[in-house]
C-alpha cells in the first residue's frame, strides 16, 4: 500500500556478511513501512529489542551513541524528521551489535529522492550506523588514531552532530563544493578551498610559517621559472589559487595597455573599499583589495602617465596633449611630476628614454608599472613581484651582513651557511716601487681594475699596470702638487687636479694631455666625469666658480652659483646626482639633468670628501672632527656613523671597499688604515704598514676585491690576496710604492 505521509522512510536491512548476526534480518528480507512517527518508533524498537532478534546479546557490548532527547516541534517538518531520528537511537540500557554495516546507498535504501529533508535523515543514520570508534570516540580514552580523525569530518557540508543543519566550519575541512579564490572571494576556474582552510591531513604551518603564503609564493615562483604545469598541479592539489580573478584581469589590462578597464577596476575597487554595500559580482570578479595606504589618484595618476609616454613614444603628440590636459592635469597629484611629463613634449624619443629611464621595450615598462601598482595592492590577492627571489636575496644579503671578512664576488650558496675565513682578506705589506719623491696625496684604481693612478706633491702623476706593476705614464706638466684624478667611464681618458689652478684631461693610451682648463683663479681640488663621458664637473676653492661643467672641447656648459668654495665633489653612477662638498659645513646635491639644487644637507664639522656607492643610492661622508657618516641620498638619512680614525688638520678621503661594497675604508693622521663593516659599524681591521704622517687616501680595486690601495704622506701601498715573486721587491728608499699581498 503506497504512503502518503510526507515523513515515510522505507529502510531495508541487509547482512554484514554471511553467517553474521545480521543474518537474522537478512532472512527475512522485512521491507518495513512506516506511517506516522509513532508506527516508525514501534517498528524501530522491535527490530532493536533482544527478545524478537537472538544475536543481540550482552556479549557484544558497544556503549550507545549519544542521543538528544529534546522535545521537537510537532507542527514543523524539520522537528519532525529530529524527532524520528532521535527515536531511533538505541537505549543506553539495551547493548546492540558490534558490528553494524554501512548503509548502503542502493535505490532501496536511500528513499524517495523528492521526500523535504531525506538526505540529513540518511546521513544521520549513516552515523549511527558506525561504531563509536569509527566516530573517533574511543572506549579506552585513548587519542583517536589520524585515520579515524579523518573520518570524523567525512560528512556533507552543512550535517552537523546535533540535531538540524549547520555550516561545515571552514577550519576543519573546505568543502570542494565550495568555490572559493583568495580571501574567500568566489574563483572562476575551478574548485578550490578558501584561504586560510586546512587541509585534514596537512598541519596548519609550514615550519612555523603560514602555509598559505608559502603555498601561494611557491606557485609564483614556478610559474615565473616556467614551471606551469607543476604551478597548476601544486594550486588544484593544495586549494590556494595565485591570484582572484579580479587581480588577474587587472594585470591583463595593465600589461595589455588597455587604460580604461584598468582604470574602470581600480576606481570599483575604491568605492567598494569606501562603502559597506558592496556588490557580489564585482567584489569577486572586477575589484581589488586595496592596501590601507593606497592612494586613489596616485594609481590613476602611474596609468595614465604610463598612457602619456606610450603615445609620446609613438609621436601621437595629439593625443599625449589630450591625455596630459584633461586626465593628469585634473588629479592635481604631483606638480612637479607634471611640469616634468610636460617638457617632454618637445624631445626627441631618445631624450625621453634618457630622461624617464624607458629602455625602449613597452612590456618591461609596463612591468615596472605594474610593480609600482602593486604596492598599492593587499598582498594577501596580489602578491609581490618575484616575491620568492627577493626572499632569497635577503637571506643571502642577511649572511654577507654577518660575515665579517666577506670579501667575494661570487654570491653564497643557498645550501649551506656562508663565513669567509680572514686569511682570505688583504692584510700584509711586502712589495716597494719607487717612482714618487714626495708625499702621495692620491690613488685610484680604474673601473676594470688593470690600472692604478697616484699624484702626489712632486708634481706628478703615475699610472701603473696592475698585472704586472710596472710605470704605463708618468704624467708631468702639471706646475705644482696634484690632488686629484678621475678616471672616464670607459677608462680612456684621466682628468687630474692640482695646485697650479689647472684640470687636465689625459689620453690613457698614449699619455697625452688632450685638454687644460685653465679658468679658475684658485686651486682646483676635484673633478668628476658625467656618466656618458662627454663632459665633466670640476671644483675648485674659487667662490665665483666653485663648480662647472665641461664638455670635452673645454666649453663651459654651466656654472653653479652659490659663494662658498668645494672640496669634493663626485657625480652619482646613474648620472642623475652632483654631490658636492663645500668648506663650510654643508653638502650640497644637485640634479645633473636640471642643474637645480636638490637639497642642502648640514653637517656637525667640515667635510673633506664624498664617495657615492656603486648603486647611486649612499653617499659617504669624511668629516673633519674624526667622524665618516653614510647618508641615504634619497631621504637624506644618517644611516650610519664610523669612528676610530684620526683627523683633524689634513684632507683625508674615505670610500666605499670590498666585492660587494661591504666596506668603509678610510686614512688616519695616526699612520694606519681603518676598515669597517659598512652594516653593522665595527672595525674590521686596522692596518699599520705605512710608517709615518698622515694615510691621505684609499681605494679599492672594483674588479678585484682582493686588492686595495692606501697614499701616504711616506708611500703609496696595494695589498692583494696572491704573492709575487720576491724579485719584484727593491728600494728601501722613503717615498716609494709598496705593494702588498696575503697569504
Amino acid at each position: 500500500q503506497a504512503s502518503d505521509h510526507p515523513f515515510d522512510l522505507v529502510t531495508t536491512a541487509s547482512p554484514l556478511s554471511n553467517g553474521a548476526p545480521g543474518d537474522y534480518l537478512s532472512d527475512t528480507r522485512h521491507r518495513l513501512r512506516a506511517r506516522g512517527l509513532g508506527r516508525s518508533r514501534e517498528i524501530v524498537e522491535l527490530a532493536q529489542n533482544s527478545s524478537h532478534n537472538p544475536f543481540i546479546t550482552s556479549d557484544h557490548p558497544d556503549p550507545p551513541l549519544p542521543t538528544n532527547t529534546a522535545p521537537a516541534s510537532v507542527g514543523n517538518p524539520g522537528s519532525q524528521t529530529s524527532e524520528f531520528l532521535s527515536a531511533s537511537q538505541p537505549s543506553s540500557s539495551t547493548p546492540r551489535p558490534n558490528r553494524r554495516r554501512r548503509l548502503s546507498r542502493s535505490p532501496d535504501n536511500l528513499g524517495p529522492s523528492s521526500g523535504i529533508g531525506h538526505p540529513p535523515r540518511i546521513a544521520r543514520e549513516t552515523a549511527q550506523s558506525y561504531p563509536s570508534h569509527f566516530l573517533g570516540r574511543p572506549d579506552d580514552g585513548r587519542p583517536p588514531s589520524p585515520k579515524r580523525r579523518r573520518l570524523v569530518i567525512m560528512r556533507p557540508d552543512g550535517i552537523s552532530t546535533e540535531n538540524g543543519t549547520s555550516d561545515a566550519s571552514n577550519e576543519l575541512i573546505a568543502s570542494a563544493s565550495r568555490k572559493t579564490g583568495l580571501n574567500g572571494q568566489a574563483a572562476t576556474n575551478g574548485s578550490s578551498h578558501t584561504n586560510g582552510s586546512k587541509i585534514p591531513s596537512q598541519a596548519s604551518s609550514y615550519y612555523g610559517h603560514n602555509r598559505e603564503e608559502v603555498t601561494r609564493i611557491l606557485i609564483q615562483s614556478l610559474y615565473e621559472l616556467g614551471y606551469n604545469g607543476s604551478a597548476s598541479l601544486l594550486s588544484s592539489e593544495s586549494g590556494y589559487e595565485l591570484e582572484t580573478s579580479g587581480v588577474a584581469t587587472f594585470r591583463s589590462a595593465v600589461l595589455g595597455g588597455r587604460w580604461s578597464e584598468a582604470e574602470r577596476i581600480l576606481i570599483q575597487s575604491f568605492r567598494n573599499a569606501g562603502s559597506h554595500q558592496v556588490d557580489r559580482k564585482s567584489s569577486e570578479e572586477e575589484t581589488l583589495i586595496l592596501a590601507e595606504e593606497a592612494d586613489r589618484n596616485e594609481m590613476l595618476f602611474y596609468l595614465r602617465q604610463q598612457k602619456f609616454l606610450e603615445l609620446l613614444e609613438a609621436r601621437d603628440l595629439a593625443s599625449a596633449l589630450s591625455v596630459l590636459r584633461q586626465e593628469l592635469t585634473p588629479l592635481n597629484f604631483d606638480v612637479e611630476r607634471l611640469h616634468a611629463l610636460s617638457s617632454l613634449l618637445m624631445c626627441s624619443t631618445e631624450v625621453l628614454h634618457a630622461q624617464t629611464g624607458w629602455d625602449g621595450s613597452v612590456s618591461s615598462s609596463r612591468e615596472r608599472l605594474l610593480g609600482e601598482l602593486s604596492k598599492s595592492i593587499s598582498p594577501s590577492v596580489m602578491i609581490p613581484q618575484h616575491r620568492l627571489a627577493v626572499l632569497l636575496d635577503q637571506v643571502k644579503q642577511t649572511q654577507i651582513n654577518s660575515c665579517l671578512f666577506h670579501n667575494t664576488a661570487e654570491p653564497p650558496s643557498l645550501y649551506s651557511d656562508h663565513m669567509c675565513d680572514r686569511n682570505d682578506f688583504p692584510l700584509d705589506v711586502s712589495v716597494d716601487l719607487t717612482q714618487h719623491s714626495d708625499e702621495v696625496w692620491y690613488c685610484e684604481f680604474s673601473h676594470d681594475g688593470s690600472k692604478l693612478v697616484t699624484a702626489g706633491k712632486d708634481h706628478n702623476v703615475l699610472i701603473y699596470n696592475t698585472t704586472d706593476f710596472s710605470v704605463i705614464h708618468k704624467l708631468t706638466e702639471h706646475e705644482d702638487g696634484v690632488a686629484f684624478a678621475s678616471w672616464s667611464p670607459d677608462d680612456s681618458k684621466l682628468i687630474t687636479c692640482s695646485q697650479d689652478k689647472k684640470a687636465r684631461v689625459w689620453s690613457v693610451e698614449s699619455g697625452r694631455c688632450l685638454l687644460t682648463i685653465n679658468h679658475h683663479r684658485q686651486p682646483v681640488t676635484a673633478a668628476a666625469w658625467a656618466a656618458d663621458g662627454e663632459s665633466f664637473v670640476t671644483a675648485s676653492l674659487d667662490s665665483d666658480a666653485q663648480l662647472r661643467h665641461w664638455s670635452m672641447r673645454g666649453q663651459s656648459l654651466y656654472t653653479w652659483k652659490g659663494g662658498f668654495r668645494v672640496q669634493d665633489c663626485a657625480i652619482s653612477a646613474d648620472g642623475r646626482r652632483l654631490v658636492a662638498a663645500d668648506t663650510e659645513a654643508k653638502v650640497h646635491v644637485y640634479n645633473m639633468l636640471t642643474y637645480e639644487e636638490d637639497y642642502c644637507l648640514p653637517l656637525p664639522s667640515k667635510p673633506t670628501s664624498v664617495a657615492i656607492s656603486r648603486d647611486s643610492r649612499h653617499v659617504l661622508i669624511n668629516l673633519a672632527e674624526g667622524e665618516i657618516q653614510l647618508v641615504d641620498m634619497e631621504t637624506t638619512a644618517v644611516i650610519r656613523q664610523f669612528k676610530g680614525q684620526k683627523q683633524g688638520e689634513f684632507v683625508i678621503r674615505s670610500t666605499f671597499g670590498g666585492a660587494a661594497e661591504n666596506f668603509v675604508v678610510s686614512g688616519s693622521e695616526d699612520s694606519k688604515v681603518y676598515i669597517w663593516h659598512k652594516e653593522n659599524g665595527n672595525i674590521v681591521e686596522t692596518l699599520e704598514g705605512h710608517i709615518s704622517g698622515c694615510v691621505n687616501s684609499i681605494s679599492w680595486n672594483p674588479a678585484d676585491p682582493g686588492m686595495f690601495a692606501s697614499a701616504g704622506d711616506d708611500s703609496a701601498l696595494v695589498s692583494r690576496e696572491q704573492s709575487i715573486p720576491s724579485s719584484r721587491t727593491s728600494s728601501t728608499q722613503r717615498y716609494t710604492l709598496k705593494w702588498a699581498y696575503a697569504d
